[in-house]
C-alpha cells in the first residue's frame, strides 16, 4: 500500500470513529445528566417548580442539565407564551436555534444577550447549590 492510500484510509478511519463515538457520547451524557437528576433531587426539584414538570421531562432533548436549567429559568423571567414546553421546543430537537434567538422570537424587545446571560448565570448558581 503506497503512503498515498495508508493516509486516506486512516483519515477513513478516524472519520468513521468520530460518526461511532459521537452518538456513545452523547448517550454517555444523557445517563450521566439521567444519573444527576435521580440522586440530586435540590436540582430536579428547582427544575420542577420552574417548568412544572418532573426533571427528567423537562430536560429531556437538552444537550445537557444547565441548557435546561437556563431555558426554564428564561421561560420564567420573561413569562414566555407557552411557558417553558415553547421555549424547549424552539431550542431542542430538529431545526433548533440558540437560547437567544428563541428569545428574540418571544421577546423582541428584551436585550436577549442580557436575558442569556442572567439566566445562564441563575442555572450556574443553582447547579453550585445544590451540588454543594
Amino acid at each position: 500500500m503506497c503512503s498515498q492510500q495508508w493516509h486516506s484510509l486512516s483519515a477513513l478511519q478516524l472519520s468513521l470513529s468520530a460518526r461511532i463515538q459521537a452518538p456513545v457520547d452523547r448517550l454517555r451524557d444523557t445517563q450521566l445528566e439521567t444519573d444527576v437528576l435521580s440522586h440530586n433531587t435540590a436540582i430536579a426539584d428547582k427544575i420542577k417548580a420552574l417548568t412544572g414538570k418532573d426533571a427528567q421531562t423537562a430536560c429531556g432533548g437538552f444537550k445537557n442539565l444547565g441548557q435546561c436549567v437556563a431555558a426554564a429559568h428564561v421561560a420564567k423571567n420573561l413569562d414566555i407564551r407557552g411557558g417553558f414546553d415553547a421555549l424547549k421546543a424552539k431550542v431542542t430537537g430538529t431545526g433548533a436555534v440558540s437560547l437567544g434567538k428563541a428569545i428574540k422570537g418571544f421577546a423582541p424587545d428584551v436585550d436577549a444577550k442580557a436575558e442569556t446571560k442572567k439566566a445562564n448565570q441563575q442555572a450556574s448558581d443553582d447547579l453550585k447549590e445544590s451540588s454543594s
